[in-house]
């Protein structure tokens, strides 16, 4: 556990969802620094045990469980949460999985697949297949405030007060700004990665359950229109050394030049490691990167999908 925390929340204070009914799991003052125990974005609903005859049944009222939520002390609407995150403290086991239906390129990989990942907790790259070393980076995918909105909210798209964002860069030493929408704000966090490249093309990163340290203070009267964050330095120190191969997708449809640049990287993958495709797809989920690289010569936008080459080589 964290010496220097003031609490401690633990992975039983869970909830699916967002709800400004949900009672606090604590009440903090700001400038308190929390460790919150996270679960994957399964809930534990897959382990080391697990097969691939598994993904089909995957329970998706319990998937993105989010730790909290906190009540900060003063926060009103209009005010914003400033999350400073500290540290991960992974746990050395995840999961990558192709869901069928699910996924940028859902239409081409029907079939479940499933890749369990054994990490050392020093972050060493992870292995992937014979010849695949993964970097890694963790982050929380899931974190956010509570909506203004009554109700039950679905945790799985993301929102102006946060939630499922999946930025990879919110790692450890960024300061991430949340917009309050509701009285002491409702701090959730969860869904923790311990890799994912820009895009999460598949729908699924490197999932793993790890505990985080976060310090949260407030900003009174923000006025933030969403969330917004900034960065302790360069972003891809871990997959810039050996440079990328990259594809491109070009025409008038953004989603359709992102399909196009994700399938073309497959391809090559495939093609050039030996890789089934929903394996190399999987690979690409966790470490390489979609990029608009291009979007202001009409009719036509580029999209390019970077593969890092410090993976293989």
């Amino acid at each position: 556990m964290c010496n220097n925390c003031d609490y401690t929340i633990h992975g039983r204070h869970h909830h699916f969802g967002w709800d400004n009914s949900f009672v606090p799991a604590e009440r903090v003052a700001p400038g308190s620094t929390i460790e919150f125990e996270c679960l994957d974005s399964s809930g534990g609903q897959f382990t080391p045990a697990s097969t691939v005859a598994d993904v089909p049944a995957l329970d998706f009222s319990k998937v993105n469980p989010v730790t909290g939520p906190i009540h900060v002390d003063g926060a009103e609407p209009g005010d914003a949460l400033k999350i400073t995150i500290e540290a991960f403290k992974p746990s050395g086991f995840g999961w990558t999985a192709n869901i069928p239906g699910f996924g940028l390129l859902a239409d081409d990989f029907k079939e479940p697949a499933l890749n369990l990942w054994k990490y050392d907790t020093s972050l060493e790259p992870a292995l992937y297949g014979k010849n695949a070393r993964v970097p890694l980076k963790p982050f929380a995918g899931t974190i956010g405030n509570a909506p203004a909105e009554p109700g039950l909210h679905s945790v799985v798209p993301p929102r102006r007060m946060g939630g499922n964002l999946d930025i990879r860069d919110l790692a450890a030493g960024t300061v991430l700004y949340l917009p309050v929408e509701v009285q002491g704000a409702l701090f959730s966090v969860g869904d923790t990665h311990a890799a994912q490249g820009d895009g999460e093309v598949c729908g699924t990163a490197i999932e793993s359950q790890m505990n985080t340290v976060l310090k949260i203070d407030l900003v009174k009267d923000a006025r933030l229109k969403m969330p917004r964050f900034t960065t302790p330095g360069p972003v891809t120190r871990h997959l810039d050394a050996k440079g990328y191969e990259v594809t491109t997708g070009v025409g008038p449809d953004l989603m359709t030049g992102a399909k196009g640049a994700v399938s073309q990287m497959v391809d090559l993958l495939a093609g050039q490691y030996g890789l089934d495709p929903v394996e190399a797809y999987m690979l690409c989920s966790v470490c390489g990167d979609l990029r608009i690289s291009e979007i202001v010569d009409m009719p036509n936008w580029v999209v390019s999908f970077y593969f890092p080459r410090v993976v293989f080589e």
